[in-house]
């Protein structure tokens, strides 16, 4: 059927019919259920097929997401990075499609996985419209998952990683689905930064996502942050004991959503005595959330790394890359870094890195201020070697960038922070501009449109400009400069598996 002939355009997927909407040249489908509502017998159950309806369904308005709740940053407008928080109700595993307002079929196909620590975000942050990848020939999509207690928490009695599996049940909606909106299935890229980036960098080595994409573009992100189900189980007899109930299945689905809330925010706190740390002693994700997928299940056999070192996703070709000063959204935004000297910084390192003091010398503690040391050694430590890691184990064709551009805000002490490559990746800057934007008053156009295309090109056909990542050449694509160049290895290196 053509979607063209309607003002207004129909759809007919399996569970009935959507009308979206046309204008500017694009259609927009926002809020189609993937999967039933993750409520009563379901709420700690695999996502199931959304239940059929009769007549037709309008998708125009967001719905509900995911139970979160969203922290401030200080001097930032975070919300058209993650949204505007928690929309109460109960069908919210459902996804947007974009795509442009004409004829064509067989076009590229891209899934955005958000961001948000796993504990907050959604498929409609203002930055994340997909309207650009539209307009540039591209079938967009993106999608809520479960996050925090309900995604992420392996709950005795329960499935783990119900979070990736509702990844997974969404990517196998896009299998099922997409050719009637004019998308190939078969040309499927997934995309997505911070938490969406470490669940993508997991499903590259999952069995259970085999087939259903092509490509995988990881801001951010990577396979490294994920724990042993055995030491999640010290999360999950903490929340227990804060909620008064059983560690069970039964026990927490007792427990209302705000109770789960305030729940999270309270073992979120750097204060809480919560111990994640590993049998090697480290603490993988650094503190920066206690909610992220863990191995040893069917979804995530063995750590990431490890099964990419075996050849897992060697049939995907990833794109991978960083911000230059990642941790700078962290600890300038809240003051940390200008606050805080050698000693406090090695305290703060050692929670998470049993060789605190060697690292924070081999990141000039002692020639220049602790808090500098620190913010600088854990932007490698947390992010870009982790990902440089990542491509040296991906059997497959792997590619790695960085974004080098630095933000104006904080007084130019923000920089190449955490999180400033969305809006330039969806050529979306007015979204983040501004007194209080996270790029400033006059981020630069031609950034964004270079970054843009790449991600674009790439999608559809696998096609960069510049050469494959290996061990010996180590070739780093910088945004800004428009080239590669070798990149030596890190002063965390030695630090890290």
């Amino acid at each position: 059927m053509s979607i063209t002939e309607h003002l207004d355009p129909i759809v007919h997927v399996t569970a009935g019919a959507v009308q979206g909407r046309a204008t500017g040249g694009v259609q927009r489908f926002i809020g189609i259920p993937y999967a039933a509502p993750p409520v009563g017998a379901l709420r700690f159950a695999p996502p199931s097929p959304a239940p059929s309806w009769t007549g037709v369904r309008v998708v125009t308005d967001a719905g509900p997401n995911a139970p979160q709740r969203i922290r401030p940053v200080p001097g930032l407008d975070v919300e058209a990075l993650i949204g505007s928080g928690w929309i109460a109700g109960d069908d919210y595993l459902t996804l947007n499609v974009w795509r442009p307002d004409d004829d064509r079929t067989g076009l590229p196909v891209m899934v955005f996985v958000h961001g948000g620590g796993f504990v907050i975000g959604s498929k409609d942050a203002p930055v994340q419209d997909g309207t650009t990848f539209a307009r540039d020939g591209i079938v967009c999509v993106a999608i809520n998952y479960r996050m925090g207690i309900d995604g992420f928490l392996p709950i005795p009695g329960v499935p783990t990683n119900l979070g990736l599996r509702d990844v997974v049940a969404a990517l196998e909606w896009v299998r099922a689905e997409i050719d009637r909106f004019g998308g190939d299935p078969t040309n499927v890229t997934v995309f997505g930064e911070s938490a969406g980036a470490m669940a993508i960098a997991d499903l590259v080595t999952a069995p259970v996502a085999k087939g259903l994409f092509a490509r995988a573009i990881i801001q951010s992100g990577h396979g490294g942050m994920t724990r042993d189900v055995g030491v999640m189980q010290r999360l999950v007899t903490k929340l227990a004991k804060l909620l008064g109930i059983a560690p069970t299945r039964d026990g927490f689905a007792s427990v209302a959503a705000e109770a789960m809330l305030d729940a999270v925010e309270k073992v979120s706190l750097p204060t809480a005595r919560i111990d994640l740390r590993g049998t090697d002693g480290r603490e993988p994700v650094f503190g920066i959330s206690r909610f992220v997928p863990v191995h040893g299940d069917d979804v995530l056999p063995v750590q990431p790394l490890d099964a990419l070192r075996d050849g897992a996703g060697a049939d995907v070709d990833v794109l991978i890359g960083t911000n230059a000063e990642e941790m700078n959204l962290y600890l300038v935004s809240s003051g940390v870094r200008d606050k805080i000297g050698r000693l406090l910084a090695w305290f703060v390192l050692r929670k998470s890195q049993p060789r605190a003091w060697a690292v924070l010398n081999a990141y000039g503690a002692g020639k220049r201020p602790g808090g500098i040391a620190l913010t600088n050694a854990m932007t490698d430590l947390v992010f870009r070697w982790p990902a440089r890691r990542f491509a040296e184990e991906h059997r497959g064709r792997t590619h790695v960038y960085e974004l080098e551009w630095r933000s104006p805000a904080f007084g130019g002490e923000l920089g190449a922070a955490h999180a400033i490559d969305v809006p330039f990746v969806f050529d979306a800057l007015a979204c983040a501009t501004g007194s209080d934007g996270l790029l400033g008053e006059a981020p630069p156009q031609d950034v964004a449109t270079r970054m843009h295309r790449l991600w674009v090109d790439f999608a559809r056909d696998g096609s960069l400009p510049w050469v494959p990542f290996d061990r010996s050449t180590r070739q780093v694509y910088r945004i800004v400069a428009g080239e590669a160049a070798f990149e030596p290895v890190m002063p965390a290196a030695p630090f890290l598996p």
